[in-house]
């Protein structure tokens, strides 16, 4: 059994980069996150990224490492990471949420820890989360 690990960071989409691209990020991300065990939410506003993501903890860091080295996003922050003892997301893929208000996201953005955490835990069920 693999020790679970989770990661919650927010970033900005970079200037250079149309929102379209974030259905092809999410489209490509899938597969590979299916075939690593890793589920979790990305919320994005229009502006702001915030993603949620859990798995083993192996591969959930060789994730966060493409994460900060990918330059569609750009002020990447990591908000909370640390062990888990069960997953709290129970489909096998990532969800996406964009969200029309930014105010949901530009809350979450400063805070660190488990305040982070819970922010973003506490708005999941606002979010309307496509498949």
């Amino acid at each position: 059994m693999h020790e679970l690990h989770e990661i919650l960071y927010c970033s900005l989409l970079a200037p250079d980069q149309p929102t379209a691209v974030v259905g092809r990020i999410v489209s490509r991300a899938r597969a590979r996150n299916a075939d690593d065990g890793i589920t979790g939410l990305l919320v994005f506003d229009g502006q702001r990224f915030c993603q949620h993501f859990e798995g083993p903890r192996e591969k959930v860091r060789s994730l966060m490492a493409r994460l900060e080295a990918d330059r569609r996003h750009t002020e990447l922050c990591v908000l909370f990471e640390g062990s888990l003892a069960a997953r709290r997301y129970q489909r096998v893929e990532m969800g996406l949420a964009q969200v029309e208000e930014q105010e949901d996201l530009a809350d979450i953005h400063p805070l660190q820890g488990a305040e982070a955490l819970q922010r973003f835990l506490s708005l999941r069920p606002r979010f309307d989360i496509a498949g």
